[in-house]
C-alpha cells in the first residue's frame, strides 16, 4: 500500500513538472524501479509512458483551451515525431545508445548556458517561420527529437521546449502549449512499441495515469497563471537536475 502511495505521489509530481517545462521522467522512472527492483526495465519503461501519455495529452487540452497553439508547427512536427520516435525505439534494440549517454551532458550544459545568457530568451512571442518553412523546420525538430526520444528520451519534453523557443521565436508558455502536443505523439509512438511486445502493466499504469492527470492540470493552471517567466526559471531547474543526473550515470557506467 505505501508503495503505491509512493507511486501515487511520484505520478502526480511528473505530471505537474512535466506540464510546464517536461522532465516529468526524472520524477517518476527511478521512483518506479525503486518500488520494483526485480521488474524488467522495458516493463516499467512502457508503464511509464502510459502513465505520460495521459498526464501530456491532458496538458495539451488544457493549454489549447487558454493559449493559442501554433497548429501549423504542432501538426507536422507531431507527425515527423510520431514515425521517427518509433524508428528511434527500433533502432536501440540494434545499436546501443552509449554514445548518447556520453553526450548527453555536454549537451545540457550547452542548452542551460545559452537560456541563462540570453535573458529575453522566451519572453516574447515572435514567430520567425511561415508558410513552407515553417512546416519544413517543424518536421525537422519533430524528427529529431522523435528520433531521439525513441532511441534514449531523457529530457525530451525540455528539448522540445527550447527547440520552439530558440529556432522557431516562440515565447516559453507557447513553445510549452506546442511541446506537449509533439510529446504526446512521441509517446503514442512509445507505447505502440512496448504494448506490441508486452511490456505494460495496466492496472498500475492507469492508477498513476490518474495522478498524472491531476497533476497535470495544477501545472498548466501554474504555467498560465505566471506566465513564460516561471516557465523559463523552471526550466533552468529541470535542465540543471537534468545535467547532474546525466553526469553521474556516466560517470557510474564509465566506473563500470
Amino acid at each position: 500500500m505505501v508503495d503505491y502511495l509512493l507511486l501515487g505521489v511520484a505520478a502526480f509530481s511528473a505530471g505537474l513538472v512535466d506540464a510546464v517545462v517536461g522532465g516529468g521522467g526524472l520524477i517518476q522512472i527511478p521512483v518506479m524501479f525503486s518500488v520494483f527492483p526485480n521488474m524488467a526495465p522495458a516493463t516499467l519503461l512502457g508503464t511509464n509512458k502510459l502513465a505520460a501519455i495521459f498526464g501530456t495529452a491532458a496538458a495539451a487540452v488544457n493549454y489549447a483551451r487558454r493559449v493559442s497553439i501554433a497548429w501549423s508547427t504542432a501538426a507536422p512536427a507531431s507527425m515527423a515525431a510520431l514515425m521517427f520516435s518509433f524508428i528511434g525505439a527500433y533502432t536501440v534494440t540494434r545499436i546501443p545508445a552509449d554514445f548518447m549517454r556520453a553526450l548527453l551532458p555536454v549537451v545540457l550544459v550547452a542548452v542551460a548556458v545559452y537560456t541563462f545568457r540570453r535573458k529575453d530568451l522566451g519572453s516574447v512571442h515572435k514567430p520567425l517561420f511561415t508558410g513552407f518553412q515553417e512546416k519544413a523546420w517543424a518536421v525537422g525538430v519533430g524528427a529529431l527529437i522523435g528520433f531521439y526520444d525513441g532511441f534514449f528520451g531523457p529530457g525530451t519534453g525540455s528539448f522540445l521546449v527550447f527547440m520552439f523557443v530558440r529556432f522557431f521565436g516562440f515565447d516559453f508558455l507557447a513553445a510549452s502549449a506546442v511541446s506537449k502536443v509533439v510529446n504526446v505523439a512521441c509517446n503514442f509512438a512509445a507505447l505502440l512499441w512496448f504494448g506490441y511486445s508486452g511490456h505494460l502493466l495496466w492496472q498500475l499504469g492507469l492508477m498513476m495515469a490518474v495522478c498524472q492527470v491531476t497533476g497535470s492540470i495544477l501545472g498548466t493552471k501554474l504555467a498560465l497563471k505566471h506566465g513564460s517567466g516561471f516557465v523559463r526559471r523552471l526550466f533552468l531547474v529541470v535542465v540543471t537536475i537534468l545535467i547532474v543526473k546525466s553526469a553521474y550515470d556516466a560517470w557510474a557506467r564509465w566506473q563500470m
